[in-house]
């Protein structure tokens, strides 16, 4: 009998991994994504503090997708460019990029493209 390999375990224990060296501070916070099917999510995180310093995602009403698939890499983007707004409008200019065990591929690619393109360093 084979066994399936369980993905959202296997995301969870590399996420794990790296948590143990990545962290954020009042100086520098992490930028955390998350990604579901059907909507991308980002958020600046100071763990020192443990709060929550910003967010965005595709359910934002400030993101505009005129009626398009919100788990794509286009809209992917756009979360990018808005957390970077957010952050710099906050004070914020650089982070931690946590990738939350996800491969840097295809939408977290695109997030962290958009962040960068909007002035967030890392």
């Amino acid at each position: 009998m084979f066994n399936k390999t369980n993905k959202a375990e296997n995301r969870k224990a590399r996420h794990l991994r790296v948590r143990k060296n990545v962290s954020g501070t009042a100086a520098r916070p992490r930028l955390c994504v998350f990604k579901s099917a059907k909507n991308m999510y980002a958020q600046i995180i100071d763990d020192e503090n443990r709060v929550t310093l910003t967010s965005a995602s595709t359910i934002d009403k400030s993101i505009d997708l005129q009626g398009e698939y919100a788990g794509n890499k286009a809209a992917a983007k756009k979360v990018g460019e808005l957390i970077a707004q957010r952050a710099l409008e906050k004070g914020i200019e650089e982070v931690v990029f946590d990738r939350a065990g996800y491969l840097y591929h295809g939408r977290v690619k695109e997030l962290a493209e958009g962040a960068r393109e909007k002035g967030l360093k890392f």
